[in-house]
């Protein structure tokens, strides 16, 4: 049975952040996601993009079985999860967050960034 995945913890605003930082970091957790280190060993991860549907078998310490993309994952492939940025360098360590990119590093690859994340579920 699939079920939505969804965001329980919420940021407090932080002074030494602008306005800007701020509010994405609040807007991803009213968008919702998926905090790595609520998952077990094991569990599967669907994430639906804007171009592509992953499939993520999270294996812990942040390592996990992906497949989906064409030419860089057609098969199961060990990567490492980063977390998910709005598109710029900033990144949400450890999170893979609806309306956001997922990044992770590839073995043979400099690390990927998916298009934006569409939906988040687990199996």
């Amino acid at each position: 049975m699939d079920t939505a995945v969804n965001q329980t913890r919420f940021f407090p605003p932080h002074a030494n952040l602008s306005d800007a930082v701020n509010h994405n970091i609040v807007h991803s957790e009213i968008e919702g996601g998926v905090h790595l280190q609520d998952l077990a060993p094991g569990t599967v991860l669907e994430v639906q993009t804007e171009n592509r549907a992953y499939t993520i078998l999270y294996k812990g310490w942040d390592q996990a079985l992906i497949s989906g993309h064409p030419v860089f994952c057609p098969q199961p492939v060990p990567v490492t999860i980063h977390g998910s940025t709005w598109g710029g360098s900033m990144i949400k360590t450890r999170y893979i967050g609806r309306g956001m990119r997922l990044e992770f590093g590839h073995p043979e690859c400099d690390p990927i960034r998916t298009s934006v994340i569409v939906d988040v579920r687990s199996r």
